[in-house]
């Protein structure tokens, strides 16, 4: 029987093989088939590098292909490119069999609509899961058939982004791609730009030897270290997909992706142009946004409402402190191979380092936390501090968890929809300010938490 825990807010994801494995991995193709429209849909599945990912995509493609999907087989590439693909081969849809940045022994699924749009909570997951738990599969006489696509796709996805992109000068970047889908795939495509590359944990090794996964300040260490002996103009660290750039300057110091996405507003952006960030994103990105004369559009965290709005907006550029950046030149997708070459073409564009670029913008003191909570309260916390904040008089957004937005700065509590956690973001014009709502986010945290095991 497929466990409910499995089924998460923007993806399907558990422990292998005990929550994912091949019977599994079958009737999720059966049933997502199923929920695309069966015969004569065409599909896209494209894998990660884990141990387990290439039998699981061999039992997902068998339960595509018996409700009469054709399958584009793209073998081992980064999200992006499997994304691109639904995109621009205008196919009703696609899977990537990954679990992103989280370790080594987990596994899963994300599954795409049409332009790539993800099928998560509140978006038809929770139909195919009601599908897969009825067997109410649309079974059909004749096979999909399936077809071998990844040559061709990462041909055209270079061709594509060639055309987007200048560069006027060469940079030497490092790169890190964690043993990860980038490793290998991304220095080839940028070397091909004229970009010089030095790269570390560059072949492709399910088990993450080198590194976690998730690109941290931790786990970037190594990188950090080139950037700075070998004179480096910047670096890039990929999570296990490479859906994620994690960015590092000329002086060693890691740039979040709001701050990264403040960069192209502030270089890139004209007037009337639309940006998608989400609210933990700092103050400097709206700021930017509307010196440039564009226009803020402010969501909630995650690909699949970011990407909405992208392509609902027809905006420029999106992006999430996360690290993910989206970009209206490649179909308002995510791409973290784009977004090193589209700060390449800043860099060629500007005569200065890229620490001199970020530093010529605005200062807020920030500070971020993660609680371990379990899921069976995390969301609760969060109803309950919302109320709480609401009964109180304060200034409160609650697209997506609560934010607290008072004078000298502001703070936001919300739910991880992949962990056990509750994330707090802080931002305050001074240090002093940072310490207050800091003390005010963690105070009302772990009362309501505590209230709530009392109940419990």
């Amino acid at each position: 029987m497929i466990k409910d825990n499995i089924f998460r807010a923007y993806d399907i994801r558990g422990i292998y093989p005990s929550e994912i494995n091949e019977d599994v991995s079958e009737l999720i193709g059966k049933g997502f088939g199923t929920f695309i429209g069966g015969a004569g849909k065409r599909i896209a599945v494209g894998r990660d590098v884990r141990l387990s990912s290439e039998s699981l995509s061999n039992s997902l493609i068998n339960g595509l292909t018996s409700v009469g999907i054709d399958v584009l087989d793209l073998g081992v590439v980064p999200t992006p490119v499997v994304y691109f693909a639904i995109n621009h081969w205008n196919l009703d849809g696609g899977v990537v069999v990954s679990a992103s940045h989280n370790p080594p022994e987990w596994n899963g699924f994300k599954l795409c609509r049409e332009k790539a749009r993800l099928v998560g909570s509140g978006l038809g997951l929770e139909e195919i899961k009601k599908l897969i738990q009825n067997e109410n599969f649309k079974l059909s006489k004749d096979k999909g058939k399936v077809a071998n696509k990844r040559e061709d796709i990462l041909r055209e996805y270079e061709t594509f982004i060639l055309d987007k992109i200048t560069l006027k000068k060469s940079f030497k970047v490092g790169v890190d791609p964690g043993n990860g889908s980038c490793s290998c795939i991304a220095k080839e495509i940028l070397e091909k730009f004229g970009l010089s590359v030095k790269a570390i944990n560059d072949t492709p090794d399910g088990r993450f030897p080198s590194r976690s996964p998730e690109p941290t300040e931790e786990s970037v260490l190594a990188l950090k270290e080139l950037i700075i002996s070998e004179n480096l103009n910047f670096g890039v660290a990929f999570d296990g997909d490479c859906d994620r750039a994690l960015f590092i300057d000329d002086k060693g110091d890691i740039l979040r992706g709001d701050i990264v996405l403040a960069l192209f507003v502030k270089h890139f952006l004209e007037q009337g142009d639309r940006v998608v960030y989400e609210v933990s994103c700092s103050t400097i990105v709206e700021d930017e946004i509307k010196s440039k004369g564009g226009v803020p559009v402010l969501t909630r965290v995650g690909h699949s409402f970011i990407l909405d709005k992208m392509i609902s907006e027809k905006a420029k550029f999106g992006g999430e402190i996360s690290s993910h950046l989206y970009f209206g030149d490649i179909y308002g997708l995510d791409d973290a191979l784009f977004a090193v070459l589209k700060v390449a073409e800043l860099l060629s564009l500007k005569e200065k380092s890229l620490s001199q670029l970020v530093d010529e913008l605005p200062k807020y003191e920030t500070y971020r936390e993660n609680f371990e909570i379990p899921d069976v309260y995390k969301f609760k916390v969060i109803e309950n501090i919302q109320e709480k904040f609401q009964r109180e008089g304060y200034n409160i957004v609650t697209i997506d968890g609560v934010k607290v937005v008072e004078n000298e700065g502001w703070f936001i509590l919300r739910a991880s929809n992949t962990l056990p956690q509750i994330k707090l973001t802080v931002e305050a014009r001074n240090k002093e300010s940072l310490q207050k709502l800091a003390k005010l986010a963690t105070k009302n945290l772990f009362e309501a938490y505590e209230k709530l095991k009392e109940v419990k």
